[in-house]
């Protein structure tokens, strides 16, 4: 078998992906379409440039030449705090195809998380693009490292560098098996992990999601509002076009309807990739202003659990199918989906091929057909650990399984019904109850744009759902309208599920990949009572009588954690 070969056996259930031993991702990612003659075809797509492929491999090359002549060995890490820009790739591919490690992350970090990762990765590199300049500059100078900080264009960068250095590189001699990509996860709920991929497991992603999942096309083009930090946005913009051979846009705007209107209208994309929240938006300004969607195939969504209702809405506004899906960092990418022949609204759909999920209950045992349990996976792109931290490996991932930390449950027909993440679900009156049914039946409601719902305690110290409510422009968040809800849950959930509280609030808070926080509605104080009567009174309502203790939910990020 030649070096850095891959061969697809499709006569097998599931397809069989056979590696060379020896094998660098660059190379069937990147070096590939020069030999399938597609030199000249556009990779990349920006309001800027167009990228061919020829020109991406002739960059990818310049960059892991420049890399290595900073004195960056095989094996170091490089951090990569880079907008959604053809230099991205460079960056990426370059170090790969040097046998160096790019470490990816969030553009949206503070220095201390910055720090943190510098310190943790033990990087002997820092490129990043001139507009995020300040946190990691920051971070570096008090870190006092690494030994190489450098932008990604203008005086003293790695652009400068490209230009001196050989449009010719070898690629690095590297196995299927040898780490590759590190993605640190979100630390939603503590410091950052450093998720270490191998050279197959974008392989794996492209083949058994994007081809065989989505049917994506070398005649697709290919948009993602989830940006390329967030592991869904780099499968999606990146991994995908790259390994099918179709074209990808990009933009360093920050997501919301307009930018998406505005870049689909212009590029024509035919597969787009969003997140619920910004779906909802999207269907919200389309009340409001005329969009052209006619050139997309389908959408696809993951992030968050897809209400059912926003799936029937878009379909009929715009005629395109939304795809619910469930990925995660540590996965690389989403395993768990619907598909356009095979799909239902309000469930995450069926295991994609190449994986293995299980239900478990508290005890450890497969849950019983039509319970909820805990959610594992397993698969050939899981992480086989986290970088530095024997302890938290050994609690999430056992002999190939992932625990994900979601909750879980199947319907008799095998598709799968996401109840929340396993440190939201709620106990209400001894009964088991999940936040993501509730949310799901608020959106439904017309006036509802967004919803989270997480415990409080009643007067009596027990557990009870708290709503909080963003609502469509024109909304009205008075008391009215809080039993209105109440009601409407009351009529489409068993009663005991319907929230106590219904508090309006203008966004809620999440982090910068677009996964609510919920732990910061916790925090937040007890929702007010109504006055004598019952029900429940909304922060929005409640500021008059009691303004010290009126509260909006925190503001994090641009909106829209791991897929």
């Amino acid at each position: 078998m030649q070096d850095h070969s891959v061969v697809i056996d499709r006569s097998q259930t599931p397809t069989r992906l056979t590696f060379a031993d020896i094998f660098n991702n660059a190379v069937a990612f990147i070096d590939r379409h020069l030999d399938e003659g597609r030199a000249g075809k556009v990779a990349i797509r920006t309001v800027d440039e167009d990228v061919t492929f020829g020109q991406l491999a002739e960059r990818v090359n310049r960059c892991g030449n420049a890399l290595l002549a900073l004195g960056i060995r095989p094996g170091e890490r490089v951090l990569v705090v880079v907008g959604d820009s053809p230099a991205f790739f460079y960056v990426v591919w370059g170090a790969v195809k040097a046998g160096i490690i790019p470490v990816v992350l969030n553009t949206l970090l503070k220095a201390d998380d910055y720090r943190f990762i510098i310190e943790d990765s033990g990087c002997s590199a820092l490129v990043f693009s001139p507009d995020f300049a300040a946190e990691p500059l920051a971070a570096a100078q008090a870190a006092g490292a690494p030994a190489h900080v450098l932008p990604t264009e203008g005086p003293g960068s790695l652009a400068g560098m490209m230009e001196a250095a050989s449009p010719a590189l070898a690629a690095a001699r590297t196995g299927p098996d040898d780490p590759c990509l590190w993605l640190y996860s979100s630390g939603s709920t503590g410091r950052p992990k450093g998720v270490v991929h191998m050279h197959r497991d974008s392989v794996l992603i492209s083949q058994y999601f994007g081809v065989e999942t989505l049917k994506i096309g070398p005649d697709d083009v290919i948009f993602s509002a989830p940006k390329l930090f967030f592991s869904y946005g780099f499968g999606n913009a990146m991994c995908f076009p790259l390994w099918i051979g179709c074209s990808s846009v990009l933009s360093d705007r920050v997501p919301s309807p307009d930018m998406t209107f505005d870049l689909i209208e212009r590029f024509r994309p035919t597969v787009y990739f969003g997140v619920p929240t910004l779906y909802a938006r999207q269907l919200a300004a389309l009340e409001k202003r005329d969009a052209d969607l006619s050139s997309i195939r389908f959408g696809v969504s993951a992030g968050e659990p897809l209400p059912a209702e926003l799936v029937r809405a878009f379909r009929e506004r715009t005629g395109i199918v939304i795809l619910d899906g469930i990925g995660s960092t540590e996965v690389h990418h989403i395993f768990i989906a619907n598909r356009l022949d095979d799909y239902r609204p309000g469930t995450t759909g069926r295991p994609v091929t190449g994986y293995e999920v299980r239900l478990l209950d508290p005890q450890g045992e497969p849950a019983p057909p039509g319970e909820s349990g805990r959610l594992w996976v397993r698969g050939g792109s899981v992480a086989r650990y986290y970088w530095n931290n024997p302890e938290r490996t050994a609690q999430t991932m056992r002999d190939g399984w992932l625990d994900t930390g979601d909750v879980f449950r199947q319907d008799a027909d095998g598709y799968f019904i996401c109840c929340g993440r396993a440190d939201d679900m709620l106990k209400v009156g001894g009964i088991w109850c999940s936040p993501a049914e509730i949310e799901a039946q608020l959106v439904a409601h017309p006036k509802v744009l967004e919803a989270a719902v997480v415990g409080h305690p009643d007067a009596d110290g027990m557990i009870k759902p708290a709503a909080y409510v963003v609502l469509k422009d024109g909304g009205d968040p008075d008391r009215a309208l809080a039993e209105a809800l109440q009601t409407h849950c009351k009529e489409g959930l068993a009663r005991y599920k319907y929230p106590r509280w219904v508090n309006f609030v203008d966004e809620l808070p999440k982090t910068a990949t677009g996964k609510i926080q919920r732990y910061k509605l916790r925090r937040l104080p007890e929702p007010l009572p109504l006055p004598q009567g019952g029900g429940t009174l909304s922060r929005a309502a409640a500021g008059a009588a009691a303004p010290k203790r009126r509260r909006r939910a925190p503001r994090t990020g641009q909106g829209r954690k791991d897929a």
